[in-house]
């Protein structure tokens, strides 16, 4: 049990690790929403148990099963971002085999992952497919409510039917994300970014994004008139259009640099050439063209200081889906110095003497995101093989 404030509220409440779970007489989904995998971040907390409270005041009836789960409770009750070590980039499934073979583990945020992940695998193991699992978030700065995933032609298709921008590559930057690690186990996983850390509307936000997501799941039967009441909610929630955007540059931050943002930043924003962003080690950051910003860092605790991202053409989303449909990307391993990287065809091994010829996009409209390997190759994945298409091919969004 853990005490959770939120500052916006002025309130505070005692949450469990399943904060609700709720299951339903009639076969369903299972949907799986995260709250507070970051401790500054108690909207979806408090979201999450005024719409499990609703659901259950007004005897709203449920089809599967639905569940609300808090991530890092040691941090949560302390407002902080992380304890140690930020719980969301350290699922890796080496680390976590590491963490669960320890007999006492090394800090608290490898207990949550400990508890985190018992509860996941006993989902996954006792639960019905389709599964979905949708992880809240808030930002340091002010923002238009987004949402961002991994990029695979499942999430994308089921991302599309939610009135928000979405943000496409961040596995290629942020490394060791809870939802990378269920969507390389092929379920449809996605974040939720509902606002600022303290901001009233973070949390409606997020209740209105819970809510929707339960009518679309077919979790709980909601009428067109009400789909679209929330739907109307959501798009007027923020400024930012209805886009597929792509992440092209992280700027890092390491443990020693002092790392100060300027203020008035938001997301979504178009900076000019020029114009100064952030100060780091005493080194003034400024943009050397017109750049979109994403994410800039408002906060004491983080590792990327801010992002640019671009809008992705329709047209490109196009040919991505037709290339990925007709597995072209099993053509690169005749090319030399281009060899599988694995039993399961989702990862390629690139010289990188071969990979200097390959624009970075060519491999992203394949579905690969590049990761180094070493010094002279690059290893690049897809999560495309791994995809549990068939387990969504009855639900009313997929056949839309």
């Amino acid at each position: 049990m853990s005490k959770v404030h939120s500052a916006a509220l002025e309130e505070t409440l005692e949450v469990e690790r399943v904060i609700d779970h709720l299951q339903g007489n009639q076969r369903g989904p299972t949907v799986v929403f995260f709250g507070g995998i970051h401790g500054n971040e108690p909207a979806g907390v408090f979201a999450l148990k005024h719409v499990f409270e609703d659901i259950r005041q007004k005897k709203i009836p449920i089809q599967g099963e639905i569940y609300a789960i808090t991530g890092n409770l040691g941090a949560l009750q302390r407002s902080m971002r992380y304890q140690e070590e930020d719980l969301n980039r350290i699922w890796f499934p080496d680390r976590i085999e590491s963490i669960l073979g320890k007999n006492k583990v090394g800090h608290g945020e490898e207990d949550e992952l400990k508890h985190l992940y018992s509860l996941l695998r006993d989902i996954l193991d006792n639960g019905k497919p389709p599964f979905y699992f949708l992880d809240l978030h808030t930002t340091s700065s002010d923002s238009s409510p987004f949402m961002v995933m991994n990029d695979s032609l499942l999430n994308r298709k089921y991302a599309s039917h939610y009135p928000l921008p979405v943000i496409l590559g961040i596995e290629e930057y942020l490394h060791g994300a809870l939802l990378s690690y269920i969507n390389e186990l092929g379920y449809v996983s996605l974040g939720f970014e509902s606002g600022q850390h303290d901001d009233e509307k973070a949390i409606q936000n997020c209740v209105h994004f819970i809510q929707y997501s339960l009518g679309l799941t077919e979790s709980v039967n909601l009428s067109k008139t009400e789909m679209k009441t929330l739907w109307d909610s959501i798009s007027h929630s923020g400024s930012a259009p209805h886009k597929f955007y792509e992440i092209y540059h992280q700027h890092d931050i390491g443990p020693k640099n002092n790392f100060q943002m300027y203020p008035g930043y938001v997301n979504f924003q178009v900076v000019p050439k020029g114009k100064s962003l952030a100060i780091m080690d005493g080194v003034e950051l400024k943009t050397t063209k017109k750049r979109q910003i994403f994410m800039p860092l408002y906060q004491k605790q983080g590792n990327e200081g801010f992002y640019f991202i671009k809008p992705i053409p329709k047209i490109l989303l196009w040919m991505s889906k037709e290339l990925r449909r007709f597995k072209v990307d099993h053509l690169l391993v005749r090319l030399p110095g281009v060899a599988w990287g694995s039993s399961q065809k989702d990862m390629l091994v690139v010289d990188q003497r071969v990979a200097k010829y390959f624009a970075k996009s060519v491999f992203h409209l394949l579905g690969y995101r590049a990761r180094k390997m070493d010094a002279s190759h690059l290893r690049v994945k897809s999560r495309e093989s791994a995809s549990k298409s068939q387990d969504y091919e009855q639900t009313a969004w997929f056949s839309s």
